[in-house]
Formats: C-alpha cells, structure tokens, sequence
C-alpha cells in the first residue's frame, strides 16, 4: 500500500503542477472553448480571474505532494478543486469525466494513506 499511495502522490502532484502551470503559461492546447452553459462558466472563470486562483491552489498543492511536505494540507486544497472539476464534468461538461475520475481515485488514495491526520474531523462530539 505504502507504493501505491507513493505513485499516487507523486502523480497526482504531478497532475496539478502541469495543469497550474498552464493556467498561467498556457503551453498545452486544451481545444475550442466548450459551447452552451459549460462555456459560459468557463468564461466567466477566466473573465473574473478566478481561474488564476484556482490555478495558484493547483501548483500549490501539486508542489507540496511533489515534495512529500505538508501532505495534508496539500489534500485540503486540492479536494475543493476536485470536487468542482468532477461537478463541473457531471453537470456541464460530461467529456471530460474520466480524467476527473483518475484524479479523484489518486487523491482518495493519498487520502487513504494519510487518514489519521483527518481523524479528527470523522469524531462525534457529544
């Protein structure tokens, strides 16, 4: 278990550092702009520059899962985004999905080895 959840750390990492990065470099050709309900919410994000500050959280975390520190916290920031990736491909976007799917495995699995961390929260307090 310890491997698995070293090459899912690693490239779930991975994953994020790249796509962060293109968010502000654009190096890679994510294709014509989506049409319909999808597109406007992707316009809107890069409109408003709240795409830059979902891009920032991705090299954030992608960097501290690279570098194997602060893995928790890495795990906090990246969970929302790929809540909002999965959410955005069930309910706008369906052509994208089995990426997010892959990237929501790998971040179950890092979650997986790194559970007691988040003990915490899973306690009923009385």
């Amino acid at each position: 278990m310890k491997i698995a959840t070293l090459v899912a750390r690693l490239l779930l990492g991975l994953i994020f550092v790249v796509f962060g990065l293109n968010g502000f470099l654009n190096f890679l050709s994510m294709g014509p702009m989506p049409t319909g309900l999808a597109g406007q919410f992707v316009g809107a994000l890069v409109l408003s520059h709240y795409f830059w500050v979902v891009a920032a959280l991705q090299i954030a975390g992608g960097a501290l899962l690279l570098a194997n520190r602060f893995v928790p916290l890495a795990l906090v920031l990246l969970g929302p985004v790929i809540v909002n990736v999965i959410c955005y491909h069930v309910f706008l976007n369906p052509s994208g999905a089995v990426p997010a799917a892959v990237v929501t495995v790998l971040w179950l699995i890092v979650f997986y080895g790194k559970r007691q961390y988040f003990s915490g929260i899973f306690v009923q307090r009385t």
